[in-house]
C-alpha cells in the first residue's frame, strides 16, 4: 500500500474475472469508499452475455465502444439489448452509451455479430453491483 498522502486515490487493477469475458472491476466500496463501481469486459466474439432480465436499486450507464481506436466512431458489431419489463430490443451498430435508470429491467444482452474486440464500460451508481432477477437479490 502507498504510504504517501494521495496514494490511496491512485487504484492499479489488473483482471479480476478472466472468464468467460476478461473484466476488470474497480468496486466502489472496496477500492474508493464511494458509491461508483466500474467494470469494463473485453467481448471478443458473438455470445448471449445476459440472457434473464434483471434489474439493480441504482442506475447503471452501458458504454459500448470498439478496441479498435483508430477508428472510434465505429462500433464493428451488432448488439441486441432488451429494455424494460416488455424487453423491448434495441439493436446497437455504432459507439453507444445506454442508460439504464435504477428499477429499470433490462437483458437479454445478445452479441450477434462482432467483427472486432469490442468493449463495454459499465458504470454504477453503486458501492456494489447487485441484481434482481425475478424479485431474488443477486451479488
Amino acid at each position: 500500500m502507498d504510504k504517501s498522502k494521495y496514494g490511496k486515490y491512485v487504484i492499479p487493477k489488473g483482471i479480476t474475472h478472466p472468464e468467460p469475458y476478461p473484466t476488470m472491476e474497480w468496486i466502489g466500496d472496496l477500492d474508493y469508499k464511494t458509491n461508483m463501481t466500474f467494470m469494463i469486459t473485453r467481448v471478443l466474439e458473438p455470445c448471449k452475455m445476459e440472457e434473464v432480465p434483471h434489474c439493480h436499486d441504482f442506475d447503471m450507464y452501458l458504454h459500448f465502444i470498439s478496441s479498435d481506436f483508430e477508428h472510434m466512431e465505429e462500433l464493428f458489431a451488432e448488439i441486441i439489448i432488451g429494455l424494460g419489463e416488455e424487453q423491448e430490443l434495441h439493436t446497437i451498430t455504432s459507439p453507444t452509451s445506454v442508460y439504464i435508470p435504477a428499477g429499470m429491467y433490462h437483458c437479454p444482452l445478445i452479441f450477434k455479430r462482432v467483427d472486432k474486440p469490442l468493449v463495454i464500460f459499465h458504470t454504477n451508481i453503486a458501492s456494489k453491483y447487485v441484481k434482481k432477477e425475478g424479485g431474488v437479490i443477486k451479488s
